[in-house]
């Protein structure tokens, strides 16, 4: 876990396409990386289908966040959690995803928000 100083919390629960917020949220999570504020990043509901492989955007004409999400390490971005519920509830494997994320237990989320002095819900 990361120290709470000055700490980001994104908190990711929409599906990657059908709106905007799923590429919002990865972009506000890109940018205060990129101003070295430590960003951790939660996966729940069904914002766990961005983590699957092989998105197909052809048709909807947006751009794939698939192709985006593996650069968050590059970005520091380097606590990336899922919440291990909603995998099960949706029938996903955390093998199957496209970044190494650490799976976690509901019982353990509360301590995940209070170790983060900012939360981001999206």
């Amino acid at each position: 876990m990361t120290d709470k100083k000055q700490s980001i919390l994104a908190v990711l629960t929409k599906p990657p396409y059908g709106g905007t917020t799923a590429k919002e949220a990865l972009d506000a999570v890109l940018t205060a990386a990129a101003f070295e504020v430590p960003v951790s990043v939660l996966f729940m509901d069904d914002a766990v289908f961005q983590l699957l492989p092989e998105q197909k955007t052809e048709g909807i004409e947006v751009k794939c966040l698939a192709t985006t999400l593996p650069v968050l390490p590059m970005y520091d971005v380097e606590h990336i959690y899922v919440d291990r519920k909603a995998l099960v509830d949706r029938g996903i494997d955390a093998e199957q995803l496209i970044l190494s994320v650490q799976p976690v237990e509901t019982d353990t989320l509360r301590s995940l928000f209070q170790n983060h002095s900012r939360i981001l819900s999206f």
